[in-house]
């Protein structure tokens, strides 16, 4: 094992164990979800292209059990599609405002995450554990981040920066996610560490 290597596995085993130090203690670990809405326009124009990727997701709904070698697996994904795609608007890049679609070498936020959602699916996540999700950024703007849910708590990656945060440490307001039992439904989300906001269509 070379020293670079060493170092990173010591890294990654560092911050798995805060995880595990910091979720037991954060409140809420997990989103609270409070019933169907509608999908960002984008994901549903992406799923009338692509039916294969918004289906219904069998299995337990029992959110997954974050091993250590699962936790690599999040950081590197997340680390490697921030470093492989260069920010750009959908309107830089296909002369319109919304369209969701998998990233080649440019891409705005949604198309990070779907990178994402593919890549983990790939190294063995369930569908139902890889939920993209919509916020409201500080500044009010919409934003797109890959929720992956674990028994750990709920944890968010981020094209805007390569650590790996629980929802709840965040600085984002959540609206909306898509359900764990179907990739193509939409439910909303119950932000209880702010005042309500109204909805927001995408």
């Amino acid at each position: 094992m070379t020293t670079k290597t060493f170092l990173k596995a010591g890294l990654i085993g560092a911050l798995f164990s805060a995880v595990a130090a910091h979720s037991a203690l954060a409140f809420p670990a997990n989103m609270t979800t409070d019933g169907a809405t509608n999908p960002p326009v984008g994901h549903y124009e992406f799923c009338r292209n692509l039916p294969q990727e918004c289906r219904s997701n069998p299995g337990s709904s029992a959110p997954a059990v974050l091993t250590r070698e699962g936790w690599k697996k999040i950081l590197e994904v997340n680390y490697d599609v921030n470093q492989a795609v260069t920010p750009m608007t959908d309107k830089e890049i296909y002369g319109v405002e919304e369209h969701w679609a998998y990233p080649d070498k440019v891409g705005d936020c949604e198309d990070y995450v779907l990178l994402k959602r593919k890549r983990l699916i790939q190294e063995g996540f369930s569908p139902s554990d890889l939920l993209i999700t919509v916020v409201l950024q500080p500044s009010g703007d919409g934003h797109a981040v890959l929720t992956v849910r674990t028994d750990r708590g709920d944890f968010v990656l981020d094209n805007m920066r390569n650590k790996v945060l629980l929802w709840s440490e965040t600085e984002y307001t959540y609206l909306k996610r898509q359900s764990e039992q179907n990739s193509g439904r939409w439910v909303k989300l119950e932000d209880g560490r702010t005042v309500a906001v109204g909805s927001v269509t995408q």
